[in-house]
């Protein structure tokens, strides 16, 4: 099948697949506290890349060891003032639109006029999402772009002390029951909604401590009680590297976000059957990302003491939508809120 006219979901799979069978997916390799590539986002509204999007953004060999993450489109860079090199190939990132603005009408289909005898608008909740596709660039294709402002040094006292006290506020407010119980294991356990972990002496760094807790509280998430995955699966079976790799992905992001590193460890072992996983359903990899989104977000929000019931309830509504599980799982499972009604306003 010629590459244009596979669909988006198996371009996503075959670039997946090809990386960590050479081993450079960003989330199967180590990475030290300060030294992770920032999430990517849009040069123009600084608002990060979500979801598979981000997920592909950051596979990119255009970003990769740049230090700079921020992507745009063609028509964006020249706002900044900056222009695409000649030759330059653009990365495609997916977007979905859940809601459109439409004319107000009363029982009799009229338009409906406000005061000023204008006409009303409503914003209307779409009964099918639909998705597009935009083209960005990375900030190192693009001549005359803005330097990107310094970064605060990341191995200083101030900047490792407020990374842990995040991590930590976000293990104290997540509430869940954690036992330093094990000699050189870390799991959590379905059954009994419990994470065990080595004591934090045994630790290298609090780093690594943090890492590591913070990989068992995405798996914590996946609680029927939170956001309710598919989680109880015996150890080697497909299902469970399924999880694996949602888990792996979200601590990635995290490792990042939160400035703590990445170590993957032990589970560099599922590599072999994400590439059969992804192989055979190469769908998957739309929903992996997805879910991976979700749980980074809601860890993340433990930090601020959020509503998570809430949020796992709304994150339930927006899944359901009336889709059944035959529909294309991007349009059913990628989740962006965005109001728009051109696709200039809403690149990132």
């Amino acid at each position: 099948m010629a590459e244009e006219k596979k669909p988006y979901y198996q371009r996503m799979a075959d670039e997946v697949i090809e990386a960590l069978e050479k081993g450079t997916a960003p989330w199967v390799q180590p990475w030290q506290p300060g030294e992770m590539p920032e999430a990517p986002v849009n040069a123009v509204t600084g608002k990060p890349y979500r979801g598979i999007n981000r997920l592909r953004l950051s596979m990119s060999e255009d970003s990769l060891g740049t230090g700079d993450p921020r992507w745009c489109t063609y028509k964006q860079a020249q706002e900044l003032g900056g222009q695409v090199k000649r030759g330059s190939h653009g990365m495609s990132v997916q977007y979905w639109q859940f809601e459109e603005e439409r004319l107000k009408r009363d029982g009799e289909g009229k338009a409906v006029l406000g005061e000023d005898g204008q006409k009303q608008y409503e914003t209307v909740r779409l009964e099918k999402p639909r998705g597009f596709f935009t083209t960005v660039f990375h900030a190192s294709q693009i001549e005359n772009l803005p330097p990107l402002p310094p970064k605060e040094r990341q191995d200083s006292p101030e900047v490792a002390w407020e990374r842990h006290e995040k991590a930590e506020k976000i293990l104290e407010n997540s509430g869940a029951e954690i036992f330093n119980d094990q000699r050189d294991r870390a799991f959590y356990r379905p059954l009994e909604d419990t994470i065990h972990l080595p004591k934090r002496e045994q630790f290298p760094t609090q780093d690594g401590y943090y890492a590591t807790a913070l990989h068992e509280l995405g798996h914590w998430t996946g609680h029927e009680s939170r956001l309710n995955r598919d989680i109880r699966n015996p150890f080697g079976s497909e299902k469970y590297a399924r999880e694996e790799l949602r888990a792996e992905l979200a601590s990635y992001m995290l490792g990042a976000d939160l400035g703590i590193g990445h170590d993957p460890g032990q589970h560099q072992t599922y590599v072999a059957s994400w590439i059969k996983t992804l192989k055979e359903d190469p769908q998957e990899i739309i929903r992996a990302a997805r879910d991976a989104d979700k749980i980074m977000e809601y860890v993340k929000g433990l930090e601020l003491g959020k509503d998570q019931e809430e949020e796992a309830s709304m994150a339930a509504g927006e899944n359901g939508q009336g889709l059944s599980q035959a529909a294309t799982p991007a349009t059913e499972k990628t989740w962006l809120k965005v109001h728009f009604k051109e696709k200039e306003a809403a690149k990132a």
